[in-house]
C-alpha cells in the first residue's frame, strides 16, 4: 500500500483508491442502481439515481480534509475502471473507525473488496494511527464477512434483528481489529 497525501490516493498491486469526482456520478449510478447491491448495504437507496450519486459525492473532499470520513473510489490502477467504493469513518474522540464498502456486481469475486480493505486498514493504522477499526455486515451476506476475516478481524458480536431491510429484519454481525503497533 502506498499513500500519496498530496493526491489523496492509495495504490495497491492492482488498484488505485482515489477520491470520487462528479464525473464518476454516471458510473456510480449504473453500479448502485442494482437490487443486489441495495439489499446488502445499510444506507444505499433503491432505485439509485444520478441525484443520489451527486449528493453523495458532494461532500467527500470536505469530509476527507476534516479527517471525518474518507470515501475512495476503487478503480483499476491501469485502466481507471471504477469497481466500487470503500469508506473509512473517523471517530476522533475514540480513535477508531468503521470500514464500509461495495463493489459493482459485475466485479464480484475478483478480490477487489479484500485488496481495497487491506489498503484502507493499513491507511487507518499506519497513516492515521487509529487504535481500532471495525466493520459490520448483514448475516445474509457472508461474502462480506469473509473479507473481514481475511483482514484478520475478529467477530465481536451479533445484533439480532437489528436492521429492518424492506419487510424483513436482518442480523448485523460486527467484526473488529486492534492496531497492535499502536501505543
Amino acid at each position: 500500500m502506498l499513500y500519496d497525501n498530496q493526491k489523496k490516493t492509495i495504490t495497491t498491486n492492482r488498484l488505485l483508491l482515489r477520491l470520487f469526482q462528479k464525473t464518476d456520478a454516471n458510473t456510480v449510478t449504473k453500479l448502485c442502481n442494482n437490487y443486489n447491491i441495495y439489499k446488502n448495504t445499510l444506507y444505499l437507496p433503491y432505485p439509485y439515481s444520478i441525484d443520489d450519486a451527486l449528493s453523495w459525492i458532494e461532500h467527500h473532499v470536505e469530509n476527507s480534509n476534516r479527517n471525518k470520513l474518507y470515501e475512495f473510489a476503487i478503480t483499476d490502477k491501469r485502466s481507471g475502471t471504477l469497481y466500487g467504493a470503500i469508506a473509512l469513518s473517523h471517530n476522533q474522540k475514540f480513535n477508531n473507525g468503521e470500514i464500509a464498502y461495495w463493489i459493482g456486481e459485475e466485479f464480484w469475486g475478483k478480490g477487489y473488496a479484500t485488496e481495497a480493505a487491506e489498503a484502507i486498514l493499513q491507511f487507518a493504522f499506519y497513516e492515521k494511527q487509529y487504535h481500532k477499526v471495525f466493520a459490520r455486515y448483514f448475516n445474509s451476506n457472508p461474502a462480506s464477512g469473509r473479507v473481514m476475516q481475511k483482514l484478520g478481524m475478529i467477530k465481536e458480536g451479533v445484533l439480532i434483528d437489528h436492521v429492518r431491510k424492506e419487510d424483513r429484519y436482518e442480523d448485523l454481525i460486527h467484526y473488529g481489529i486492534i492496531n497492535s503497533s499502536a501505543k
